[in-house]
């Protein structure tokens, strides 16, 4: 894997090209030079674990042939108050949806994900305490 990640003078934008040859631009606040353009470095981690988490969710369950329809997750997380400013707390709630979805198979699911499969979350686990709950929407 590998990832380029290029200033964009005159301020605090950056424009990273991912080895896959995608482009995702940052940016930082005011305050720090930046223009609010685009997602904070620390966001992008963030919404990278959500994203690595919820794509494994949804893969155990369709191998599993459950029916399901729609996986979200949405992410809070505590930052240590001084540098370096790691994550100390991240919470995950799932919304699953799908047609007689049970709560035991949803949650091994996302067990499994936050045990094995999911290495952002395993990784960002060495610093933050990380919890999961979900709820199950039928379809």
């Amino acid at each position: 894997m590998e990832c380029r990640v290029k200033w964009i003078e005159g301020g605090m934008s950056f424009l990273a090209e991912t080895g896959s040859n995608h482009v995702v631009m940052m940016d930082g606040p005011p305050e720090a030079g930046g223009r609010n353009l685009a997602p904070r470095p620390m966001e992008l981690l963030l919404a990278g674990t959500g994203g690595c988490t919820a794509f494994d969710v949804v893969s155990i369950l369709k191998k599993g042939r459950h029916a399901v329809q729609g996986c979200e997750v949405s992410l809070q997380a505590e930052r240590a108050e001084t540098d370096p400013k790691v994550f100390t707390r991240i919470h995950f709630h799932f919304r699953v949806s799908g047609t007689g979805l049970k709560p035991e198979v949803v949650e091994r699911a996302i067990a499994l994900s936050k045990e094995k499969y999911c290495s952002a979350s395993i990784m960002l686990g060495k610093t933050a305490e990380i919890t999961h709950d979900f709820e199950i929407i039928a379809v």
